[in-house]
């Protein structure tokens, strides 16, 4: 069977070939755009009625870490793009999703959250305006997105459900500024630079609040987990399939070099078969938990059942992921010695995307914090899950 994972798999090849000239560049080349278009990694996510294959969710994981064992980046794209399509299309009426996402070389990319931009509710849509960053892969889309806070004409907040309204807002990349402000330490093939509209219309149909029941159009488990989680899982993906590689690299290495401040080779060194043995059980069992903790909550979104403690306990096997596989990236890297730093071995720049995945807001520890307090019970207050 032709599965995503299977199709993401066979693309490892060509993205080691590109992955250092990408890097140079700060996009994909068109090669693997083309490649990624070709195997539909666009749309894994979205949903069946619009063209999509909506893949369960442990797949979609499988795949980003797959993608990300070739380059980090594709990686990362294809989880952003993947996301923001699919939960976006979900509270979208249908013929204006297929409109955006029904070809699948239409991808999507977005912008990260701020409360520095301006939606102006009028007749039949908004007056949006606003700078966003991040928009990972934006140079390979047709479409951008961003949130926003929507007010009224007189600048007081527009109420919706009971509450200030908040909505993602999706336009044609040719019709906001694009500033080429991506120059970054890694995941620079992302080419995630910032943009701006200037009280840009937005019509109603392309104005989702993208996670609000109210305005689900599409029930499957999917849009029920709804985009925080579903980004930290395809993130944690990722960084998994980047310290998988960097592993792979540190043991290739460990069985032909000799380190010049030890008398043995590295292959029969006993500190270094301890290492190598920990790393690999640290990176297996955070991967088992983020597939097991997805998979609760795959199939209690699927019945209906999703509660906070399983939402929580995704939130802790994507966070508690990130940060394993970061430790085992940097681990491999000072265990290669000076070879990691040259730009001819394969260290330096998948260290480099290490680094910068770590810092995304997915890997912070205040999630974590989060979900002890849950479970002393000192807080029953839970956000951004």
């Amino acid at each position: 069977m032709n599965t995503a994972l299977d199709r993401a798999r066979a693309l490892r090849p060509l993205l080691d070939e590109h992955g250092a000239e990408m890097d140079r560049r700060r996009e994909l080349t068109p090669e693997v755009v083309a490649a990624l278009v070709e195997n539909d990694m666009l749309r894994l996510l979205l949903p069946k009625s619009l063209g999509g294959q909506e893949i369960p969710l442990v797949d979609f994981a499988r795949t980003t870490e797959a993608l990300a064992g070739g380059d980090a980046s594709v990686g990362w794209f294809i989880n952003q793009s993947n996301v923001s399509s699919a939960t976006s299309a979900a509270a979208m009426p249908h013929e204006s999703a297929l409109k955006v996402f029904g070809d699948p070389r239409d991808g999507l990319a977005w912008g990260a959250r701020h409360n520095k931009s301006k939606a102006i509710r009028v007749d039949g849509g908004y007056r949006l305006s606003g700078t966003w960053s991040f928009a990972s892969g934006g140079r390979h889309t047709r479409w951008l997105g961003a949130h926003s806070a929507v007010q009224n004409a007189d600048g007081t907040p527009h109420m919706r459900y009971g509450k200030p309204d908040d909505r993602s807002f999706v336009f044609l990349r040719a019709d906001a500024k694009i500033i080429d402000d991506w120059h970054v330490l890694g995941l620079r093939g992302t080419g995630s630079d910032s943009y701006t509209v200037e009280d840009l219309f937005v019509p109603d149909d392309r104005a989702p609040a993208r996670d609000a029941p109210q305005e689900r159009r599409e029930f499957g488990p999917i849009p029920t987990i709804m985009s925080t989680l579903l980004y930290a899982s395809g993130f944690c993906g990722v960084t998994l399939g980047l310290a998988r590689r960097l592993l792979e690299t540190y043991v290739d290495l460990a069985r032909g070099k000799h380190s010049r401040s030890s008398v043995n080779a590295m292959a029969v060194n006993n500190a270094v078969q301890r290492e190598i043995g920990h790393l690999e059980a640290r990176l297996s069992a955070a991967r088992a938990f983020l597939h097991e903790a997805i998979g609760q909550v795959y199939a209690a979104a699927a019945a209906g059942t999703l509660d906070v403690d399983l939402r929580l306990r995704l939130r802790l096997a994507t966070t508690h992921g990130m940060n394993e596989a970061t430790d085992v990236s940097i681990a491999c890297y000072r265990a290669a010695g000076t070879t990691a730093i040259m730009n001819s071995a394969p260290f330096e720049r998948r260290f480099r995307d290490a680094m910068s995945a770590s810092q995304h807001l997915q890997a912070m520890q205040p999630h974590i914090e989060m979900v002890g307090r849950h479970i002393i019970g000192t807080d029953n207050h839970v956000q951004h899950i």
